[in-house]
């Protein structure tokens, strides 16, 4: 077997149930079923974190990841009550992390050019245009 270094900012890592460990391309909606899906991305603006849609994955906790620079993970209301406004926010610094429960709707803000890493399930994700103006 012949090993070759992966470069984590073009491809992702997808762990299979039976153990196996394959590089693949990213992708932010369903990828292989049953795989978990390790991302690592470097972004200069919001469109790169597409801050313009609430994502979720109905199958699987998210472990969110900022490696470098800052962002702020929003967390959609969960109550008919509760506005846009009342979104809540979680600030990501450099070394932090945030874990995103399964099936809740959250997106991405940044405070600078970052390096983010993220580790879920992706089968079944959901993204939604969001239509506040937050």
């Amino acid at each position: 077997m012949t090993t070759t270094p992966i470069d984590l900012f073009a491809s992702a890592l997808l762990f299979h149930p039976d153990g196996d460990v394959r590089a693949a391309e990213r992708r932010m909606a369903s990828s292989d079923a049953g795989a978990w899906q390790i991302a690592t991305f470097h972004v200069e603006t919001d469109a790169d974190v597409h801050a313009d849609h609430w994502e979720m994955h109905p199958e699987a906790d998210e472990a969110v990841c900022c490696l470098a620079g800052g962002a702020r993970i929003y967390f959609r209301p969960t109550g008919p009550s509760e506005s846009s406004e009342s979104s809540e926010a979680v600030q990501l610094p450099a070394g932090a992390a945030v874990i995103v429960p399964r099936g809740r709707w959250h997106r991405l803000e940044l405070d600078s050019p970052s390096d983010l890493m993220s580790i879920t399930l992706r089968h079944g994700t959901r993204l939604e245009r969001r239509t506040d103006t937050h």
